[in-house]
């Protein structure tokens, strides 16, 4: 029974990770917004989970597999909160916006190392702090922070969950059934 309930989480993290994408993919190319580098990275935090969730949920593994996808999925849940904690503190921060930066990130960063690029990109950027569209008064990485806090919470609960059942397993090899005082 726990390895279908947590195939089935799996498979509902992998739907809300494809409609989150399917969003974001809709905004971009359809309604014509831009995302700036924190968005390009809170996408492909989501990208993974939503590979991760699909793996797990087509591989239904047992106990110690889910622990792994559990904790796979939690690594790419704290990058996608850290990224779009960083970004809903540059949009409140009024003195971000007044930064300007070259219109294209492969312009900007093409002579750069990776790691001085997620620098730069967390330094923060004039169009990382704007607030180009809302819905229900929550701008987009407002939303990103609430869905990856929300699958962060169910992570961090399934692998608890997961690892007080393998605590509960007797040690000796034993029947963890107690007998009944009747027999």
């Amino acid at each position: 029974m726990s390895l279908a309930c947590s195939r089935s989480l799996f498979f509902m993290a992998f739907i809300a990770g494809a409609l989150a994408l399917g969003v974001s993919y809709y905004l971009e190319y359809a309604v014509g917004l831009k995302p700036c580098g924190l968005c390009l990275l809170q996408r492909s935090c989501l990208a993974l989970l939503t590979g991760i969730s699909l793996t797990a949920s087509v591989h239904g593994p047992g106990r110690f597999g889910s622990f792994l996808y559990w904790m796979l999925s939690l690594v790419c849940n704290l990058a996608g909160t850290v990224t779009a904690w960083r970004q809903v503190l540059l949009q409140s921060d009024p003195t971000h916006q007044l930064l300007t930066c070259p219109p294209d990130l492969a312009v900007r960063y093409e002579d750069l190392p990776w790691f001085c690029q997620m620098t730069q990109m967390f330094k923060g950027e004039g169009e990382c702090a704007e607030i180009s569209w809302t819905l229900f008064d929550l701008s987009i990485p407002e939303w990103s922070l609430l869905l990856f806090m929300a699958m962060t919470i169910l992570g961090i609960y399934q692998m608890l969950r997961l690892a007080w059942k393998a605590c509960q397993r007797p040690l000796s090899g034993g029947s963890s059934h107690r007998a009944l005082a009747g027999d």
